[in-house]
């Protein structure tokens, strides 16, 4: 292990171990958290994503950095991602067993709110479905294209908000890495799935386990940028 594998355990343990030392300090996140939890969102994905992104760096390249890597553009991109994500959460968790009720299904809801049963993961695997086919592809070809524009302006914040070329850097996406792997793998093999265990949670613990499925996201697509 390198010393800089220690630092970085070090960091994640200082961010970490107070809310599972200090029922205080846990009790203040819960609170923040129900009041205020679109900027929890921020704050979370713009802490763990981006974390996961760096952990992906080191795996990649056997360094946490690289000049031009960008981090606060990165952590900031990752912060309205995140909100985005919340959102999406509220939007499909409610919109789908609200269809499955047009659809004939009795109290979609009340399945969802309730004990686990076959109907209540069929009802969550439905909503991880329709969110991962309809959202995640236009949320990650997005983060794709922030990603691409970062590295291009030097990784520097000044950089990032200069006008981004969307239709330049869509034009020479790799689609084939795009579609074949983040698309046509990630989200069946591991998101979906990932998700019908998250609205399998109780609503107040759903974010916060979408923020730490934000590290694996993190290091997915810093993993698949870089595949040749």
């Amino acid at each position: 292990m390198k010393r800089s594998d220690f630092y970085f355990i070090l960091v994640v343990l200082i961010l970490f171990l107070p809310f599972f030392l200090s029922s205080e300090a846990y009790g203040w996140y819960q609170s923040f958290n129900s009041a205020h939890g679109m900027v929890m969102s921020f704050f979370k994905f713009a802490i763990l994503s981006t974390l996961g992104e760096l952990l992906g760096l080191r795996i990649s390249t056997g360094s946490y950095y690289r000049e031009g890597f960008g981090v606060l553009p990165r952590a900031f991109v990752w912060g309205i991602l995140g909100m985005g994500i919340n959102m999406a959460f509220v939007v499909f968790s409610t919109g789908v067993p609200a269809f499955a009720g047009y659809l004939g299904v009795s109290e979609p809801g009340a399945i969802m709110q309730g004990a686990f049963c076959l109907k209540k993961v069929l009802l969550a695997f439905s909503i991880s479905v329709v969110m991962n086919t309809i959202f995640a592809p236009v949320f990650m070809t997005l983060h794709k294209i922030t990603d691409t524009h970062i590295l291009a302006t030097g990784g520097t914040l000044r950089g990032f908000f200069t006008p981004i070329p969307m239709g330049d850097i869509m034009q020479n996406m790799n689609w084939r890495v795009q579609w074949g792997f983040v698309f046509k793998k990630t989200i069946p093999v591991f998101w979906i799935p990932a998700h019908t265990i998250t609205f399998l949670l109780p609503e107040e613990v759903r974010v916060l386990f979408a923020a730490l499925l934000g590290v694996a996201l993190g290091v997915i697509l810093a993993i698949a940028a870089r595949k040749k």
